[in-house]
């Protein structure tokens, strides 16, 4: 993808985790989230741009960023995008909630999903669906799992329709629970 188009990528996810329970627990108000998810999206999932496993769908109306296996998220880039965006008082708990997801991670080859999203404009039309098949079929060609945390309660039934099995749950202090899944090789 393009500068512009990667742009356009992250602006969809950016629409999509507007009202998720993770994302406005770590940025409350309105100012504190369009400042920091960009960067965010960015430093979780921008190897899934340079690796050519960023998928989008209608027009950027929907936009699903894989890892594939040996790819990772810019841990250092994290890091600084949650020191210089997240309050001093949610910072203990959000690394730790950073560190009990990397307990989850499976040691073996894995396709990674940091981010997907439908442009709540465009949800309930297929998108989601058509982006988690497209990806799938590339793991299942690899017969390499794949992995993901849902953020979000509402998006546990989907991500189970395509073989993804929670794992465990990660909550720590006041935030929203995080549930590790994995789908199997196939």
């Amino acid at each position: 993808m393009a500068a512009t188009e990667e742009d356009l990528a992250v602006e969809t996810v950016v629409l999509a985790f507007a009202a998720d329970p993770m994302a406005r627990w770590t940025w409350p108000h309105a100012h504190q989230y369009l400042a920091a998810m960009p960067r965010m999206i960015r430093a979780f999932a921008s190897s899934a741009f340079s690796n050519g496993s960023a998928f989008s769908i209608d027009s950027y109306a929907g936009t699903a960023l894989w890892l594939p296996p040996g790819v990772h998220s810019d841990e250092e880039r994290l890091g600084e995008v949650l020191e210089s965006s997240v309050a001093p008082s949610l910072a203990p708990e959000t690394t730790a909630i950073f560190e009990q997801m990397a307990t989850y991670h499976p040691k073996e080859p894995h396709w990674y999903l940091p981010l997907i999203g439908v442009d709540p404009a465009h949800q309930g039309k297929g998108h989601g669906d058509a982006l988690m098949e497209y990806a799938l079929a590339r793991c299942d060609r690899d017969h390499a799992p794949a992995y993901l945390e849902s953020s979000n309660p509402r998006n546990i039934p989907f991500y189970r329709r395509y073989g993804f099995e929670p794992l465990g749950a990660i909550q720590v202090g006041s935030s929203p629970t995080l549930v590790p899944m994995l789908r199997g090789s196939r």
